[in-house]
């Protein structure tokens, strides 16, 4: 397979195309020192949103917290170095590994910080997921970044958040996003409630042909749209900090973070995330975190060689048959 000479698009990546020496449009269009300044810009525009925000509610910000090694440092960054006050909200999806899981008590407990976990009943979460392994559910641009099952995770996980930042008027909400998930232009965000209904639908009319009308209590209603003046900021400092995989974990780890055994190179907390990959691939001939971490091959936050490396699957097969048995592909 053809693959970028700079990042590590693949030929199959929709709409790629490659140039005499091999280099991709995606890469031909990317301007690091546009990007520096960028960061450079949006830290300024977050202090200065720090300031307005801080002191608003009981708490300045949300942390979507997954135990995983991105969200324990946006956590840290968010607590340590900007001194918010903050709220992690951890979504237990049936898939979250007991390391993950210790992880996030040990964690907040040495940050001092108050902690939610919020699970779904599981009995809707495994129709909505096993029916991303029969069929899309997203539009092909959604699928470019994620897979479908991560698609109703991720879908899950913002509207049920807003909803908690909402009721408890909290001004922002953090997300863990590394640099190639979240574009530097969207990394610092007030919510429109009106395209964010719009982007409500997106998620919701896919989960509700398969879960029914008893999904619709994790997604926001008529009354909550209209609540203008409520509507937080979702800010993802990790498109404008510095990046570094190396050095997150060496400081995540004194705070009692640990690297759960078991998962694939993409993932710090999911169980489910090797299987939902290797579905990926099979359906669109690229793997989901392709374009993310090309991103950061492209920037310099990662080598070309731990990219591809990172592309190797190397789901555990005893993992992989545990979750099709535990969303009923498979008979016990």
């Amino acid at each position: 397979m053809k693959i970028c000479t700079k990042c590590i698009l693949p030929e199959t990546f929709p709409g790629i195309n490659f140039d005499e020496k091999g280099v991709c449009n995606f890469c031909r269009g990317f301007k690091k020192e546009e990007l520096m300044e960028e960061k450079e810009t949006y830290l300024a525009k977050f202090k200065e949103l720090i300031a307005q925000c801080k002191g608003k509610s009981d708490y300045d910000c949300t942390v979507s917290y997954s135990g995983g090694k991105d969200s324990t440092y946006t956590l840290y960054l968010l607590k340590e170095v900007f001194k918010l006050r903050v709220l992690p909200l951890t979504f237990d999806n049936g898939f979250v590994s007991d390391q993950a899981f210790k992880n996030i008590r040990t964690v907040t407990e040495n940050l001092g910080v108050d902690s939610i976990v919020y699970k779904i009943n599981f009995h809707l979460l495994k129709k909505i997921f096993a029916a991303g392994i029969k069929e899309s559910m997203y539009s092909s641009k959604a699928l470019e970044r994620a897979s479908t099952i991560c698609n109703s995770c991720i879908g899950l996980i913002k509207f049920s958040f807003l909803k908690i930042a909402l009721e408890k008027r909290i001004p922002m909400m953090g997300w863990g996003w590394s640099p190639g998930q979240s574009p530097i232009r969207s990394s610092i965000m007030k919510i429109n409630p009106a395209l964010f209904k719009a982007s409500q639908e997106t998620y919701r009319k896919p989960m509700h042909q398969v879960a029914g009308d008893e999904l619709n209590r994790y997604f926001l209603n008529e009354e909550q749209f209209a609540r203008n003046e409520d509507f937080p900021y979702n800010v993802s400092p990790l498109a404008f900090m510095e990046y570094n995989e190396t050095k997150i974990i060496e400081k995540i780890k004194t705070l009692g973070w640990i690297f759960p055994e078991g998962l694939d190179s993409n993932s710090t907390n999911c169980v489910m995330n090797s299987y939902a990959n290797l579905v990926h691939i099979e359906r669109f001939g690229f793997h989901p975190y392709v374009y993310e971490i090309a991103g950061m091959v492209r920037s310099g936050e990662m080598g070309r060689n731990e990219g591809l490396e990172k592309m190797k699957e190397n789901a555990n097969a005893d993992s992989v048959e545990s979750v099709k048995k535990r969303l009923g592909i498979l008979k016990e």
